[in-house]
């Protein structure tokens, strides 16, 4: 075994990078995966090169989807989610129905093939539950009620990927299935079945319950209820997301959901910052330059339609305003699974390398570019209630504080700047021209 092989020290300095941008969006208040994306640019092919074949971490990012999946099955509170099932389901029905739709009604306009504006709007409807979740426990508003309604769609979209991902990979045969329907069926009716059975009791596992008093196996409990719940779901042509979700799910309704939820989620972080990595290395920035008017358009399109489009369903759900608007505005960004369901519909040829590119690229500017939105179409409807005399004056009500402070940051490295010179410069100093 080779341990001084150059592929070692690179995932050292990776590893190493990733825990920088992750230390320093957190500095900034802003999610650390946005930080992990940021790595991955800078050392992928766009950037220094270091990391130049993303299959090398693309098993490992794989693994990261699952252990999300499953500490957010493990976390959920079945109780709370029944309240807002309701809402949650219209809600992503209408967000899916209107992303699919428009990207459609723009394909003849806009020139997009058949199989990009499928992917391209299915990819739209989904939002990140990752970010948003950050934001929210950040903003202390995930335990409120427009938290737990955010939480139930995101949850709603995340189980909506699997019938998503059998429809693009049924249009390679330009017909759904019956198999694939009965697929799609069966599996959100056993989700609803366990749903319900598990809101009426508590699940006793004895032999989880034994591995979890030791420290070790009880990690590896974790990892493989995970793992072999994602293993059988595939076994049985399904996602194995959708079993690790499930699985999850029904460790969190059990006595041991404390002790192996403290236990999965260093391993999930781990595995989740290089999902977030190799996504960052998917950026091409040659390409980005090259369509640099078409992404910004995309983007701008999508984020603004999103928000729109989330506000009006929720609205049409019978929220309040403020609840509508902060929910919309939060679930406004292209999610961690476009991802999967844009590499789903390259697989099956529904869309080229090229768009595929363009669909990454819009994906990845508008997770990196969530929190700014939602900071500012916060502040924005805080100063809708105040009259605005201009531009200027609306610029300096959205970021006036935080450019004073920069500002105040400015001054103070230049004085301590001009000190340091004095202190370097005998002849230096507030007398020396006297």
């Amino acid at each position: 075994m080779d341990l001084h092989h150059p592929e070692l020290t690179y995932a050292a300095i990776v590893a190493l990078a990733a825990v920088l941008c992750g230390g320093l969006m957190a500095r900034l208040r802003q999610p650390a995966i946005v930080g992990y994306i940021l790595a991955g640019v800078v050392l992928g092919p766009s950037g220094f090169g270091l990391v130049s074949n993303r299959d090398a971490v693309a098993v490992l990012a794989e693994f990261g989807v699952l252990m999300l999946l499953f500490v957010i099955g493990m976390k959920l509170d079945i109780s709370r989610f029944l309240g807002v099932w309701k809402t949650a389901v219209f809600t992503t029905l209408l967000q899916i129905m209107g992303s699919v739709g428009t990207a459609l009604a723009l394909r003849h306009v806009l020139g997009w093939s058949l199989g990009l504006s499928v992917v391209l709007g299915c990819a739209v409807a989904v939002s990140s539950t990752a970010v948003v979740i950050k934001v929210l426990e950040a903003s202390d508003e995930l335990d409120t009620p427009v938290g737990r309604t955010t939480l139930g769609i995101l949850i709603a979209q995340d189980m909506a990927v699997v019938p998503m991902m059998l429809v693009l990979e049924s249009l390679q045969t330009k017909a759904l299935l019956p198999a694939d329907m009965a697929r799609v069926v069966l599996s959100v009716l056993f989700l609803a079945v366990l749903f319900w059975w598990l809101s009426k009791r508590r699940v006793d596992l004895p032999l989880t319950a034994r591995l979890s008093r030791d420290s070790d196996l009880a990690t590896l409990s974790a990892l493989a209820w995970c793992f072999g719940t994602a293993a059988v779901s595939g076994v049985l042509d399904l996602s194995p997301a959708y079993g690790a979700f499930l699985g999850g799910v029904v460790l969190g309704n059990s006595a041991q959901r404390d002790v192996l939820l403290k236990r999965a989620q260093p391993i999930g972080s781990v595995l989740l910052m290089v999902f977030f990595l190799s996504i960052g290395l998917l950026l091409d920035f040659k390409f980005i330059w090259k369509n640099l008017g078409t992404v910004l358009t995309l983007l701008a399109m999508v984020t603004l339609f999103k928000t729109a489009l989330n506000v009006t369903a929720l609205r049409l759900a019978r929220q309040d305003w403020p609840s509508a608007f902060l929910a919309g505005v939060a679930l406004a960004q292209i999610g961690e699974f476009s991802f999967l369901l844009a590499e789903t519909g390259k697989a099956v040829k529904l869309i080229s390398a090229q768009e595929t590119k363009l669909v990454v690229a819009v994906t990845v500017l508008s997770l990196v570019l969530s929190p700014f939105w939602l900071f500012t179409m916060r502040r924005m409807h805080r100063v809708a209630a105040v009259h605005v005399h201009s531009f200027r004056d609306l610029v300096s009500r959205l970021y006036g504080e935080e450019a004073r402070s920069l500002a105040r940051t400015a001054r103070r490295a230049r004085m301590l700047a001009h000190r340091g010179s004095w202190r370097d410069d005998p002849n230096a100093g507030p007398g020396s021209g006297i």
